[in-house]
């Protein structure tokens, strides 16, 4: 799969610089520490009920797992926009639940790969911000990786691989309701939101 690396995937080299001190600093903490902090601006926006304290750790767990997958983090907070509209509490009529929406029989079968648990895998499990970004992102993750262009991957996110056929081109990709309102929020984000691998 092809897309242009300003896009949505990238990969980001960890690099050291010296202060004036001569003190190594980690460029890759420094930027992780400001697009946690906006981020977690960002989300208190949208989350307005919920404690600095969490929304800040909401932040840290999209930036980890997209940083795991590279994944733009942007991206990550579009899904969720689109899944949950940022609340937790969130349950679909078809019993998905939390953040990103995550369906308890996905979850079981993917946190093995998350580093979770099977048997910590319950229905509240997927209301607690950090697993349930974990497992959602992951999936997205496999999703990508099972499909030659974002559209499909967001696609078989909503309605499940096994409804979506693989098709060769983005032109070719079915464009849904559910797919436009991800990349619509996706761009209103990157407007307000740095690159990640901002300088």
């Amino acid at each position: 799969m092809i897309l242009p690396a300003t896009t949505i995937f990238f990969m980001m080299s960890v690099s050291a610089a010296f202060s004036s001190s001569g003190t190594i600093i980690n460029e890759g903490s420094t930027l992780k520490t400001m697009i946690v902090s906006k981020t977690a601006e960002y989300l208190k926006g949208k989350m307005r009920s919920t404690s600095d304290e969490k929304t800040r750790a909401i932040a840290n767990s999209v930036y980890e797992e997209s940083q795991k997958y590279a994944i733009d983090y942007r991206l990550i907070l579009a899904v969720m926009k689109v899944e949950s509209n940022f609340k937790n509490e969130a349950i679909s009529s078809k019993g998905a639940r939390g953040l990103l929406q995550v369906k308890p029989s996905l979850a079981k079968y993917i946190a093995k790969d998350t580093g979770i648990g099977v048997e910590e895998v319950t229905t509240l499990t997927l209301h607690e911000p950090e697993k349930n970004i974990k497992i959602g992102v992951n999936y997205l993750s496999k999703l990508l990786d099972m499909f030659d262009n974002l559209t499909s991957a967001l696609h078989a996110y909503n309605v499940g691989p096994s409804k979506v056929k693989k098709v060769g081109s983005l032109n070719t990709a079915p464009s849904t309701g559910f797919t436009r309102k991800v990349m619509n929020e996706y761009q209103k984000i990157v407007e307000v939101l740095p690159h990640p691998e901002a300088d």
